[in-house]
């Protein structure tokens, strides 16, 4: 520790020193000939043409660009060179002292058959970047038998709250798309999805705080991109694991990706199995007070045991044709689950001495399944070779869910004797959302390297969600209309966007602006009870973003970015329906949730692209969050969502990667972050502040003889969230590898949360509320993993395997 303070110190110290003078720059992008599609890890070398010295080299990113910095007068030419493409120099070019974009290079494949050749990626696990920070997915040994929300939860400045839901840098309403598409889940059912993703299916995360106006506008705390693997070698190439892991249960995730190459199209296809059990001990101790004398009446002591078994299947199939300038492709993806779960409840009711006055346990057993589709179809065409290029998505979405619950509640008293008649509540849930969305992008090059964007999107979701319960009475059973319900929701949204982009020697500039109108209605049916209701709202959101860089020199950069987005409401945390822990528990919709908007600001400076810092300030107004009433008279437990405040933070963050030997690398991640609140929850004022620490650390080691390591670890402070006052949480997790068959193969054993630590302690005091909760899903898991690389297998690149489809998806929750 004290080499690595030392380290980040001396890091630290460097940055205040004086910058060398900087003479030229050369940028440009590298695309495949056939089909355009970027093409990641080029080698581009600047040679002097005199005498074919060469100056200096770097490799283009995922998106095929380059940036060459400190190049002086002279005449050059530029060498293009990766794995399966031939060799391409550019004309002679000269250099005199200004910046020069050389447009797009195009590589063409080598036509020779190719014998199978098995490339290790080199990639660090963490790379940060000046508007993103990439994870590598396979340049971690843990992520190995684990999946997409164990790799999320272990990335710097990711979190993962008690119900599953992500924030990033301790924010809610984070954005998550997958392949640069929404993923048209949230809340919930987003956590099942990305559990039931094997991490061995996926090839990167982008962590994007402050996303272009090329984006949609929603998610307050920025984007999560996932991305999955894809194969751009010719011919037939596959890659699968196995992984086997023990914790309470034993568990099995199995995948398989291929892909089939040639000149004219590209076919792939992958599948993955997941069949898991997972535990949850859920603990609420509520104190029920005197309103005028405050002093306890009623101790709460509710304890809950959560199993429930889950098999997944997530399928996804597609096919690229190329024909000269345009791409048509095709993606289908889905993703299915069935599930059982049985939940043993004990409530207690004591007396403010802690004796027990009478008890109430519950058992609820859950069975459901869903399906979620989508279809996309997607056109890209490049007019020329100066990188202008129109393209189009068209995406149908179609979810389907039902749950079928049934409660027992049976009644004591202190002595186990009867004190009421036993009750059962039977429950079916169905739910369907269909979303249609097609968007329209146009990219148009100007001169001295600017570009100017532009694009429009349209989407229309519908939701049919229904509730219907029955009460078990004399024998047969009977409906429940208070409890009954049948909601209906349609919502369009209409978004166009404009991009410009320009480049001034060191300085390079983004500004953008995107308009979106919101139009949406509900429809809530009338029974027995409930009296038929209906609403409708409509709402205009601009969302400009400005981005300015310095390049300073090859070792520093700052930059400057601000963007306004907005969050909109789950669309089933709109639903006013119960769900039902036991009879003094249950969660229920708000329908008259409102979007919630956030202006942000970030300072960014980095140094060598190996030490990051950056200081942040957001707004947030309407803030919605999970909000915790009770009616103290029926000792009833309600939660539900609700606009509770205006929230202000204030952050500071610095990343460094060190490598501390030849064999071992380190990734430190730190931030700080102070929130306050103001507000009203229930009609009764909030106003709170605090602030937080959260921490995450990596290390990479590499041994002789196809050995290496992993050690990770992160923890979190104390915090607030809305209502809840978080107590700290830390994780440590470590992992082993061998190379096999020729580094063809790999065998990987993970343990996952060593110590077991990785428990949700909070407390809730707000109003008549007083309550503690204790959660712990049971984490530490250790992880068998074998995986296989079959053909041609050069390197991963990113594809198309998912649709354009705006954040509709991302709004999907379950339960």
């Amino acid at each position: 520790m004290k080499l690595t303070l030392t380290g980040l110190f001396a890091l630290l110290l460097l940055q205040l020193t004086g910058f060398a003078q900087v003479l030229s720059s050369i940028k440009g992008n590298v695309k495949e000939d056939v089909s355009g599609k970027d093409i990641d890890g080029a080698t581009i070398a600047i040679v002097r043409v005199k005498d074919s010295f060469l100056v200096k080299a770097t490799s283009t990113d995922r998106e095929g660009n380059f940036f060459l910095e400190n190049v002086a007068k002279g005449t050059y030419r530029i060498l293009s060179t990766s794995l399966g493409y031939k060799k391409t120099y550019s004309p002679p070019i000269t250099v005199e002292g200004f910046n020069i974009d050389l447009g797009t290079f195009f590589l063409t494949t080598v036509v020779k058959s190719l014998r199978e050749v098995f490339v290790v990626s080199k990639k660090p696990f963490i790379e940060r970047k000046i508007d993103k920070t990439v994870i590598n997915i396979d340049a971690s040994i843990l992520n190995a038998g684990g999946t997409a929300m164990d790799v999320l939860e272990a990335s710097p400045g990711i979190s993962v709250d008690k119900d599953g839901n992500i924030n990033l840098k301790g924010k809610s309403g984070v954005h998550i798309i997958m392949d640069g598409k929404v993923a048209y889940l949230s809340g919930p059912q987003l956590t099942d999805l990305l559990k039931s993703i094997p991490a061995s299916g996926l090839d990167q995360i982008e962590i994007i705080t402050n996303p272009s106006a090329k984006y949609d506008a929603a998610g307050n705390s920025g984007i999560i991109n996932i991305k999955t693997k894809k194969t751009k070698t010719k011919g037939f190439n596959a890659n699968g694991s196995t992984s086997y892991g023990q914790n309470i249960s034993s568990n099995y995730h199995n995948s398989i990706n291929t892909n089939y190459r040639n000149e004219k199209l590209n076919l792939f296809g992958n599948y993955s199995f997941s069949d898991r059990t997972e535990y949850r001990d859920l603990s609420i101790l509520r104190n029920y007070r005197n309103a005028n004398s405050n002093e306890i009446e009623t101790i709460f002591d509710q304890q809950s045991s959560l199993k429930k078994k889950s098999i997944t299947q997530n399928a996804n199939v597609g096919i690229d044709f190329y024909a000269g300038n345009t791409t048509l492709g095709v993606v289908f993806n889905g993703d299915f689950l069935q599930s059982k779960s049985t939940d043993d409840n004990t409530s207690l009711l004591q007396t403010p001495f802690g004796q027990t006055d009478s008890s109430l346990k519950a058992i609820s057993r859950v069975r459901g399944h869903f399906k979620n589709t989508s279809f996309n179809t997607n056109f890209k065409h490049r007019f020329d070779s100066t990188g202008k290029e129109l393209t189009s998505d068209i995406d149908i979405i179609a979810f389907k869910q039902a749950d079928q619950q049934l409660l027992n509640n049976n009644y004591f008293n202190a002595d186990e004797s009867v004190r009421k008649p036993a009750s059962k509540l039977r429950g079916s849930l169905p739910a369907s959302i269909k979303a249609y969305s097609i968007k329209v992008d146009y990219t148009h090059p100007l001169q001295k390297g600017a570009k100017f964007e532009m694009g429009i999107k349209s989407s229309y979701v519908v939701t049919d969600n229904k509730a219907v319960y029955d009460n078990f009475l004399s024998n047969s059973w009977e409906p429940d209309y208070g409890k009954t319900n049948h909601f209906r929701y349609k919502e369009y949204i209409q978004a166009a966007y404009i991009n410009y982009t320009m480049q001034r020697k060191k300085w390079e500039f983004q500004t953008g602006i995107r308009v979106e109108a919101t139009t949406a209605s509900g429809h809530q049916s009338g029974n027995g009870v409930n009296q038929d209701s209906t609403f409708m709202r409509s709402y205009n959101g601009v969302f400009p973003t400005v981005f300015i860089s310095y390049h300073a020199n090859d070792d520093n950069t700052f930059s400057f970015n601000f963007g306004r987005r907005i969050g909109r409401p789950a669309y089933q945390s709109l639903n006013p329906f119960y769900y039902f822990l036991d009879d003094y528990t249950y969660r229920i919709g708000n329908t008259q949730l409102k979007p919630q908007y956030t202006s942000a600001i970030e300072i960014f400076h980095s140094y060598k692209k190996i030490l990051t810092t950056t200081v942040n300030y957001s707004k947030t107004s309407d803030l919605f969050a999970e909000v915790f009433k009770q009616n103290t008279g029926e000792r009833k437990f309600i939660i539900t969502h609700d606009n509770i405040a205006a929230r202000e933070e204030i952050g500071f963050s610095i990343g460094a990667t060190i490598p501390l030997s030849r064999t071992w690398n380190c990734n430190v991640y730190a931030s700080f972050a102070h929130n306050k609140f103001i507000g009203s929850i229930d009609g009764s004022a909030l106003n709170i502040s605090s602030t937080a620490l959260m921490t995450n650390m990596s290390n990479q080691f590499k041994f002789k003889k196809g050995w290496s390591a992993d050690l990770n670890g992160w923890y979190r402070s104390k915090g607030i969230e809305g209502q809840v006052i978080s107590e700290p949480a830390w994780v440590v997790s470590t992992g082993v590898q061998k190379e096999l068959l020729k580094r063809k193969a790999a065998l990987k054993l993970g343990i996952r949360d060593i110590f077991n630590s990785q428990k949700f302690s909070g407390l809730v005091r707000h109003k008549d509320i007083d309550a503690k909760i204790v959660n712990n899903n049971f984490q530490r898991t250790a992880t068998l993993t074998f995986t296989y690389r079959l053909g041609s297998t050069l390197k991963i690149l990113e594809g198309r395997t998912k649709g354009g489809a705006g954040e509709e998806q991302d709004r999907i929750k379950k339960g």
